[in-house]
């Protein structure tokens, strides 16, 4: 199995240097990795200097100020030296008179959208009708269709399945992160698994909604250190789909990935 990290975050200045995440990728035996620009930088320079240090193991996603009238000029210029994907947030909307340039700028330039949101925006019928409006474009929701810590919503997680209900547009992908991500951190902590009864249903709903072809595992490195960490992050929830079949598993902790970013 080829296991592809799809969401990870890099810099000297803010989060980890490169170097700190390959050490957990090689200890933990992740190929390769997707990096995703940190909200509020379009300096992607550092990005691009790590694809180019680190030839086969990176791949670039990243951000352009989309209120800028020359953000699709960025952006294409972005793609020509070998950007991968573009994060997008949900109500990201174009100056001028087409507000979703950027997203149609994307499609063209046969980009993915890595979407991040939290569950009231990815649902909205606003969200809903963008998506259908371009279907050849990938978009990719981010922390399983929410945030990137518990967002606290219960049974029958009504927010999240219609989130989730988006899986009914064919170019839609979804994002798993860790355990960690969907399940509180218990008091007092438990050992060795400290979320056993906890972990809600949310990765199976995923799978029932997008199946194993539209589902990709990321880290969120480094902020995961700050929960369960890097490690725990993929072989937790490697064995939360256990029971699922191996070609099921490697698409959705590499094989997915792979294909959406085209990654070769």
């Amino acid at each position: 199995m080829i296991v592809v990290d799809s969401h990870c975050h890099t810099s000297p200045y803010w989060f980890e240097p490169v170097e700190s995440l390959l050490h957990q990728m090689d200890r933990n035996d992740v190929e390769r990795a997707v990096l995703i620009q940190y909200n509020g930088q379009t300096d992607n320079e550092y990005q691009f200097e790590c694809v180019r240090r680190y030839p086969g193991r990176f791949a670039s996603v990243v951000i352009v100020d989309s209120a800028k009238p020359a953000a699709v000029d960025d952006l294409a210029r972005l793609a020509e030296r070998g950007a991968r994907g573009v994060r997008l947030a949900p109500g990201a909307r174009s100056p001028g008179e087409d507000p979703l340039a950027i997203w149609r700028k994307a499609s063209e330039l046969g980009l993915a959208v890595s979407c991040g949101g939290t569950s009231a925006e990815l649902a909205s019928d606003e969200f809903a009708a963008l998506v259908g409006t371009l279907p050849s474009l990938p978009i990719v929701l981010e922390h399983l269709g929410s945030i990137n810590q518990p967002d606290g919503e219960g049974a029958p997680y009504e927010l999240r399945r219609k989130v989730l209900a988006l899986a009914r547009h064919s170019n839609v992908y979804i994002k798993v992160h860790g355990v960690g991500e969907i399940a509180s951190r218990p008091y007092p902590f438990v050992q060795p698994f400290p979320f056993a009864g906890r972990v809600p249903p949310l990765l199976e709903l995923a799978f029932e909604a997008f199946g194993p072809e539209r589902m990709m595992w990321g880290s969120d490195f480094p902020p995961v250190s700050s929960r369960e960490g890097y490690r725990n992050a993929l072989r937790w929830t490697m064995d939360q789909f256990a029971g699922k079949s191996e070609a099921d598993r490697a698409l959705i902790f590499g094989g997915t990935a792979l294909r959406a970013f085209r990654l070769g």
